[in-house]
């Protein structure tokens, strides 16, 4: 059985007018002792007081309205537009910006506007799935590392030197020219060791809370390790996490561009960001349109993401702060 210690309640003892004033200035002031544990603001969560705190980084939220802006251009243009990517009318090749074709026409005739928003969609879809995967696979490594700890963390800390030790981009195009090209692909090459920097970051995080008071609450109550990783200590780590995520998907994005740009990720008449540059690098004189609009969307990509990643990170740490 357990017991709980009854507080007494002892009034607080009233406050003296300074003897350099006059007493008639004062009041005094009537105490109920319901409202000593009255708190005045409401609770909210720590994700809600960093939603609070970002909505004051003005940079930060306009970034992240262009970014759903591209992304609802990106996912209903291609289908609300006359043109596909892929249909080809030789008749029309490298015209110029116009109203029928805003972004011009390649030298297939394709309509640049719908091959754009199609390879915005692309690459967008490949650098959230990547860093999904990465998060995935990032936290468990990471949190069960930590968890463990001893020798097991050891071999597992190990195990990630030498994965830092191998050249990302040279892991990656290999894995590409063993594998057909594809978005799949792609995706599951950029995520050999792209998770490495969340499992780091995680277990840090989560050695610093694994001997703090309400984990060790949770041992003795019995609480299994698997659950106590997913329940108490995981969701203590969302603003790393989050943050880490919006640094992630611009990495996947540029990789992906790079890939396609050297000829090793996707190839036409497949259209993406890297894709498109490449295209427009090829045909720089004749037609620098090609080249300059879809540089120009990866680019606003790019900086709205990391803008974004900035003030998440301001807005989640309260230590950073200005």
């Amino acid at each position: 059985m357990m017991f709980k210690r009854k507080e007494k309640f002892v009034p607080a003892k009233p406050v003296e007018a300074p003897a350099d004033l006059p007493a008639d200035l004062f009041e005094a002031a009537e105490q109920n002792s319901s409202d000593l544990e009255y708190i005045a603001r409401k609770h909210h969560s720590a994700l809600y007081d960093g939603w609070i705190r970002l909505r004051k980084n003005k940079a930060a939220v306009i970034c992240a309205v262009i970014l759903i802006v591209i992304t609802l251009f990106a996912i209903f243009a291609p289908i609300l537009g006359q043109y596909t990517y892929f249909d080809t009318n030789y008749k029309a090749k490298l015209k110029p910006p116009s109203i029928e074709h805003p972004f011009g026409t390649d030298q297939f005739g394709r309509d640049q506007w719908a091959r754009i928003w199609y390879g915005t969609r692309i690459s967008l879809l490949i650098g959230l799935v990547a860093a999904l995967l990465n998060l995935f696979i990032g936290v468990i490594y990471g949190a069960v590392s930590a968890m463990i700890g001893g020798r097991v963390d050891a071999i597992m800390q190990r195990i990630i030197e030498i994965l830092v030790g191998v050249p990302h981009l040279i892991i990656v195009i290999l894995f590409m020219m063993i594998l057909p090209p594809g978005v799949g692909t792609i995706v599951i090459a950029m995520s050999i060791t792209g998770w490495v920097n969340m499992a780091r970051l995680v277990r840090a995080q989560i050695l610093k809370l694994k001997n703090q008071e309400f984990v060790m609450a949770a041992k003795l109550l019995g609480t299994s390790g698997w659950k106590m990783i997913m329940k108490h200590l995981v969701p203590n780590t969302v603003s790393v996490i989050v943050i880490q995520i919006m640094f992630a998907i611009p990495s996947a994005i540029f990789t992906e561009a790079f890939l396609s740009f050297i000829g090793v990720g996707l190839a036409a008449p497949k259209a993406s960001l890297g894709v498109l540059i490449n295209d427009g690098y090829k045909m720089l004189r004749a037609a620098p349109y090609m080249l300059i609009y879809p540089a120009l969307a990866i680019i606003l990509i790019m900086v709205c993401f990391s803008i974004l990643g900035d003030g998440l990170r301001d807005a989640l740490d309260p230590r950073m702060k200005h």
